[in-house]
């Protein structure tokens, strides 16, 4: 079977994110006041050929640890479609 995954990875919550703090600074310079945070992350999107929705995750979650996150600086979630 193919699983269609998402991958959701997100800096972690105590680190600062640069490119968050550019893009509130940008809203706050065009009048959007009422934003208080942005964080910057990225949405990764794979198509899992597995046997199982759990061995698909197994197999989305070895990937993200392996390559497709940085544990050191960011965290990930999954979700299927």
């Amino acid at each position: 079977m193919i699983f269609s995954v998402q991958v959701k990875v997100m800096p972690l919550k105590e680190l600062l994110d640069p490119q968050g703090k550019a893009v509130i600074g940008g809203l706050q310079n065009l009048g959007l006041k009422k934003i208080n945070d942005v964080r910057i992350g990225k949405n990764i999107s794979l198509q899992i050929e597995a046997d199982s929705e759990s061995q698909a995750k197994q197999i989305a979650e070895e990937a993200s640890r392996k390559l497709l996150a940085n544990p050191v600086m960011e965290y990930f979630e999954i979700s299927f479609n």
